[in-house]
């Protein structure tokens, strides 16, 4: 049984960044992912239209210079193979591969009171111990396929958008399906829209989606950006979400009808999460305000979408923009002005069960080669219940996140000793710009192993008042804006999921910013809201703290 100073579970953007820190500390240690490559979300979401909505010169990792100098971004919005050949590119310049073991699926975590350490089971039948165990599994790891009657019997091609085929599929002159109308969803239906014979989109219910207005990056504008970068990161630090944008500092109404008018349609023809994460400072909090912009982007749906019945079906009536993820996209509304393309309202027409050729609803029978679902996932805790995490006190981590996730700055949990969740719920990262969020994630962590091994500690373990401070503190935020309120991935909804749903605070709406200045001064303070338990009494008497005070 291999002993280790360190695992890291998961080789995605977090757990790259993590191996790399933890090299540069001369630990012993080992990266375990379950695919049979890194890569992480970008390694499993082969669909087509897959790409991220961050500018991809703030996607990428801060940290190297010469790895600044010498990557280009070809996109501005990069698709998925570009980022997979990013994240190829770092591993070997910084020869991380040596750490990694892959097709290594963990089955168990359990914590040994004994001899404080984790012993760590994978579904391969391998154990491991380690004395730190780092989570970086993913907010969007743990696909939801729908429970449709008949799903197996289909005998076409079939699969969730996360498990999608490795080998490119030809979709030329066929029929498709498509389930789901959320981000990725909406990826799909623009990537193949004019390739098929004809495609059917099946939606429960519509999302605000808004242009994405992606293009090529030229040369020069590389060069350019290359010149930038620290002024580029250091913008991005400076912002709620890790983006470059930033709310306008007016509020909705303080500004005349036709000034706002105008604001809107420059947001509207601008790229990004502008529209979303840089729009009046209110949008998102005070209803009106809200209601006042969502008015304005159906508008330009029903601008875009020749068909007024259509357009009517892809307005939400639900919620507000912004409440939800929203969905960027490059042409969405005109592919529903094709012939080829036909929306299925589920709430008027449900899915009675899926058949050996098709899909079968309550007025139609649809023929098809292809069906796509885009389901969406058992968000930010599913990738974590699937792993069988045992604390101290005997008892699983699903059992005790059942009423929803409870943790001390999304980084660490009472009774679960020596087990730092990178990514985890109520954590910055969630709510951010991602590799933004976990560089601040996996630097705080990484100091403080630095500071637990220089001191000596066998283990810590998060106080319990300090995860009572911090939930109340993410409550807090969380009921300041809109999305506290609608069922959606950021409060743990998912009518796929096979539980009850219960509003949870998976995300932390207090904004970047605010989370640094937390675990910085937990830093500064010697991470008072941690009990560390050494073998050397006269080191134990120094690291006894008061908890931090949130």
């Amino acid at each position: 049984m291999k002993k280790y100073d360190a695992i890291i579970v998961g080789a995605g953007v977090c757990g790259i960044y993590q191996a790399y820190k933890l090299s540069q500390m001369n630990m012993n240690f080992l990266l375990l992912e379950q695919g049979s490559d890194l890569g992480g979300t970008w390694y499993w979401n082969r669909y087509p239209g897959c790409r991220f909505d961050s500018e991809s010169e703030t996607y990428g990792y801060s940290f190297s210079k010469d790895l600044l100098e010498e990557w280009n971004w070809k996109e501005h919005y990069a698709p998925r193979e570009e980022t997979e050949s990013y994240l190829h590119f770092v591993a070997a310049k910084f020869n991380l591969r040596k750490f990694m073991r892959f097709n290594s699926e963990l089955s168990s975590a359990i914590w040994q009171k004994k001899d404080k350490c984790w012993k760590i089971k994978t579904k391969d039948g391998a154990t491991f111990i380690t004395k730190y165990l780092l989570t970086a599994i993913g907010l969007l790891s743990c696909p939801t396929p729908p429970k449709f009657k008949g799903i197996q019997n289909f005998e076409g091609t079939s699969f969730h958008t996360y498990n999608s085929p490795k080998n490119p599929i030809n979709y030329s002159g066929k029929r498709v399906a498509v389930v789901g109308t959320g981000a990725t969803g909406v990826q799909v239906i623009c990537a193949i829209a004019k390739e098929v014979e004809n495609l059917v989109v099946f939606q429960r219910r519509p999302n605000w989606c808004a242009p994405l207005h992606n293009s090529n990056i030229s040369q020069s504008k590389m060069a350019d950006i290359k010149k930038n970068y620290d002024a580029i990161f250091e913008k991005c630090r400076n912002t709620p979400s890790g983006f470059y944008h930033n709310f306008d500092p007016r509020k909705t109404f303080e500004v005349d009808e036709k000034k706002r008018e105008q604001f809107w349609e420059e947001l509207y023809a601008s790229p990004g999460f502008g529209i979303w994460l840089g729009n009046f400072r209110d949008t998102l909090s005070d209803e009106k305000a809200n209601l006042e912009f969502s008015n304005f982007v159906a508008k330009k749906i029903r601008q875009r979408v020749k068909s007024s019945e259509i357009a009517e079906l892809l307005i939400p009536k639900d919620h507000g923009f912004g409440t939800r993820r929203v969905p960027m996209e490059n042409g969405y509304y005109e592919v529903f002005n094709q012939d080829n393309v036909k929306l299925v309202n589920l709430e008027e027409n449900p899915i009675i069960e899926v058949t050996k050729s098709g899909i079968l609803t309550k007025n139609d029978e649809y023929k098809f080669d292809i069906i796509i679902y885009a389901t969406g996932f058992d968000a930010v805790t599913g990738s974590f219940d699937k792993i069988e995490f045992i604390g101290k006190d005997g008892k699983s981590l699903k059992e005790k996140w059942a009423n929803g996730p409870r943790t001390v700055y999304g980084l660490a949990v009472p009774n679960f000793p020596n087990l730092l969740t990178l990514a985890g719920p109520q954590s910055g990262s969630v709510a951010t710009n991602f590799p933004r969020g976990i560089e601040e994630a996996v630097n705080w962590s990484s100091d403080f192993l630095e500071f637990l091994e220089k001191n000596r500690v066998e283990y810590f373990d998060a106080k319990l008042e300090a995860e009572d401070l911090w939930n109340d503190h993410v409550t807090e935020m969380s009921e300041k804006i809109l999305f506290a309120k609608e069922k959606s991935w950021f409060t743990g909804y998912n009518v796929n999921v096979d539980k009850k749903y219960k509003g949870k605070c998976l995300i932390y709406a207090g904004g970047q910013i605010r989370f640094r200045e937390f675990i910085t001064n937990e830093k500064i303070q010697e991470y008072p809201s941690f009990d560390k338990f050494a073998t050397d009494q006269n080191v134990l008497k120094h690291l006894v703290k008061e908890t931090a005070t949130i």
